[in-house]
């Protein structure tokens, strides 16, 4: 089971193109100026199954996935578990957000199981005083939008680019 704050449909904050994000409840890096504060508290979200999720999840053919919360490397277990579901049954791309670093979460083996499942993590911790609101899928220029098989094939960093959109 897991913790659960709730779930948007067709969001496109979260990643590119329509995505249903998965907003998990925990978070222990309580970074000054995060957009959702509400969801720090490990008590505060509900519990939902795997296949609870995978019903939403399957329901919309067309939208990937980006798991965010509170932190999802704070449930890495059962977020894993969704995520090899999600591959398993689908053709949707992952994208995770986490205050946790890639080195960090290298070095965490119930977390590196989860990072091993993502494809695109966006990683680190929030910090106001590098807040950048030019920045696409990201809040603050220390985070980096990182693709993870590539990453872990190479073993080195492979970011990702992206520019906003110009009306």
């Amino acid at each position: 089971m897991l913790l659960i704050m709730g779930i948007i449909e067709d969001t496109m904050v979260d990643g590119p193109g329509f995505r249903t994000a998965i907003y998990c409840a925990g978070c222990r890096h309580q970074c000054p100026g995060c957009h959702n504060p509400q969801s720090w508290d490990f008590d505060g979200g509900h519990p939902m199954s795997t296949e609870d999720i995978m019903r939403i999840i399957e329901a919309d053919p067309y939208a990937n996935v980006t798991f965010s919360g509170g932190d999802p490397m704070y449930q890495p277990e059962g977020f894993a578990e969704l995520a090899r579901a999600i591959h398993e049954r689908t053709k949707k791309d992952i994208w995770c957000y986490t205050g946790f670093t890639f080195e960090q979460l290298l070095h965490n083996p119930r977390q590196r199981a989860l990072l091993e499942q993502v494809d695109v993590l966006v990683d680190g911790p929030f910090i106001k005083a590098l807040r950048d609101e030019t920045l696409v899928f990201r809040g603050s220029r220390n985070q980096r939008i990182i693709d993870v098989q590539a990453s872990l094939s190479e073993g080195k960093i492979v970011t990702l680019e992206y520019s906003p959109a110009v009306p």
